[in-house]
Parts: structure tokens; sequence; C-alpha cells
């Protein structure tokens, strides 16, 4: 059901179709403590509530040094997301909780980023929001997406292999420690298009291809830790 500007007035999971005018994946989603949220393209104009986000991470959520700790370089590594890469957010009242990303837009294979603060970890988000970056990275025919992670990042690992990565190097020794772990996820495998069905698909209460909402290639263009 819409209003008169095409919004939703009423979304159910189980039974929202989606429409020829829906992004390549529903924004729309339930994480596991029971709370809706949004996900969207994010813009030049969250670059401050990003920094915000960042700059409140607690000690130890790094991954290979992002995000920067020193207010400067995290403002800079921002700005170069931005600018560079495919963003999404999910926005809850006070800010974005969640960013995920692929950089640049214009290589075959871009760079995969996925940070979700502490305090909204372990609820699906980071998982949803990545969704997101895969689906789209689909539409916008990129070869692979791919990544770097420390081999002792369990958590990581398996959001990742649950995204479809897959290990492409193993840890070796590098400096007298295990070196970082590099994954790739293909977009050309019959595992992306399940990412763009719509929610009454995905939720298993329709079959896809039997007309109820749109599928991998079918939405518009791209926009510009669990």
């Amino acid at each position: 059901m819409t209003d008169a500007d095409g919004t939703c007035t009423y979304w159910a999971p189980t039974e929202c179709e989606g429409s020829a005018h829906c992004p390549p994946r529903c924004p729309r989603f339930v994480d596991r403590t029971g709370e809706a949220w949004v996900v969207r393209p994010a813009t030049g104009e969250d670059r401050e509530a990003l920094v915000a986000m960042y700059d409140d991470f607690a000690p130890g959520e790094q991954a290979q040094g992002v995000p920067p700790r020193h207010r400067p370089r995290l403002e800079d590594w921002i700005d170069d997301c931005l600018d560079d890469g495919c963003n999404f957010v999910v926005e809850g009242d006070e800010g974005p909780v969640g960013h995920a990303l692929y950089t640049p837009t214009d290589a075959a294979e871009p760079e995969f980023a996925v940070f979700v603060h502490q305090d909204y970890q372990d609820r699906g988000i980071g998982t949803e929001v990545s969704k997101h970056v895969v689906a789209t990275a689909a539409v916008a025919d990129r070869d692979a997406l791919v990544l770097v992670v420390e081999p002792d990042n369990r958590a990581a690992r398996h959001v990742y292999d649950e995204l479809g990565f897959e290990t492409e190097s193993e840890p070796s020794v590098a400096g007298g420690g295990l070196g970082a772990v590099r994954m790739r996820r293909p977009l050309d495998t019959e595992a992306t298009p399940p990412f763009c069905h719509p929610p009454v698909v995905r939720n298993g209460a329709a079959e896809p291809g039997n007309g109820a909402g749109p599928t991998a290639g079918s939405g518009p263009g791209p926009a510009a830790s669990d």
C-alpha cells in the first residue's frame, strides 16, 4: 500500500511483493530483536553523521586500521569513501548505526567493507546492509567484491561466508604473525539473485519467477560486523 507520493504507508515482510520502482534489494528489514530499519544510499550530507558514528567506536573495533582513530584521518577516510565508493547506511533515530560500501566504483573488483557500531552488533544489521552492497554491485556489472580480514576474526569471517565470499589465500606468516586472509565474492553466480528478491520471496511465502517483484538486473541502476 502506498500514499500519493509513492512511499509505503504499511509494510509486512511476509507480504511485500516489491515493484518495478524498488532498488535492487528492499530497503526495509527487521533485525533479530524485532526492530525495523531502513537501508539507504549514503550521500555527502551523511558525512558529519558518519564521522560522529565512527568517532564513537570503541577501541578494538578497527579492521586493518580502519576506521582511523585520529579525527583528521577519519574525516579524510570518510571523504574518500563518499567520493569514490558506493555507500549504504542503516540509520536509526539518532543517526547511522551501520555503514557498508564498495570502492572504487569503477573497478571491476572493488574492495568491500562493512562496519556496525558496537551497540548494534549481533542483530543482523551488518549482514543486511552488506547484502545491499552485493546486490547493487551485481546490478552495476562489477565482476566481484574483494576484502581482507584478520585470520582470527571469526565473527567477521562467518558473515563473509554467509554473504558468499570465498577464501582466496590462507594466512601466511608475515612480520612474526599471521597475515590477513584475502576473500573474493564473485557476482556472476546463482547466489546473487536471491539477494534481490522481494521480501515475500525471501521469506518463503512465494516462489521466484511468479511475478512477485523485481529480480536481479530488473531494478534501477546503482546509487552513485553483523
